[in-house]
């Protein structure tokens, strides 16, 4: 079955692309959920229309992905951790800390946009990245900090 795709699919092709699928495919997965439309001739005919239409999403999707990043990167966040002797952190800053640390200053990111690869496990300053779009990534600076005793 050939199909005209309406939005970028990955393993299978961009907007605007006229791909053979297998017809159940086709038909149970990707013209219920309009991610692609028949490749008939009218069809055929509108692809510079759906390139388009894909176009603008992704510059209007760029556009607030650059408003955001740009809130970001003012920002400068605390993370409070317990310390033992010699100032060793006990556990780690994960990505899921820095999520609820964003969230606190009214952000709602998900965690799998933060581009961290190991846990933060020393007190510091450290740059982490956000990645918002596909080709936006903000850089927040993060403060690991001793928590402060309660008397």
């Amino acid at each position: 079955m050939k199909v005209i795709l309406r939005d970028d699919i990955d393993k299978l092709g961009a907007a605007g692309d006229v791909v053979e699928v297998a017809g159940g495919f086709g038909r149970n997965y990707l013209l219920p959920k309009n991610l692609a439309v028949a490749a008939t001739k009218g069809n055929l005919k509108s692809i510079d229309t759906i390139k388009q239409q894909k176009d603008f999403r992704e510059k209007k999707r760029k556009k607030e992905a650059e408003k955001i990043k740009d809130k970001l990167e003012k920002l400068s966040l605390t993370a409070e951790v317990l310390t033992g002797e010699d100032d060793k952190v006990f556990g780690s800053v994960t990505a899921s800390n820095i999520v609820g640390l964003l969230s606190e200053q009214g952000f709602e990111i998900d965690r799998r946009m933060i581009l961290q690869t190991e846990p933060l496990k020393a007190l510091g300053v450290y740059t982490i990245d956000i990645k918002l779009a596909s080709d936006v990534i903000a850089k927040v600076k993060l403060w690991v900090v001793k928590k402060e005793e309660q008397a």
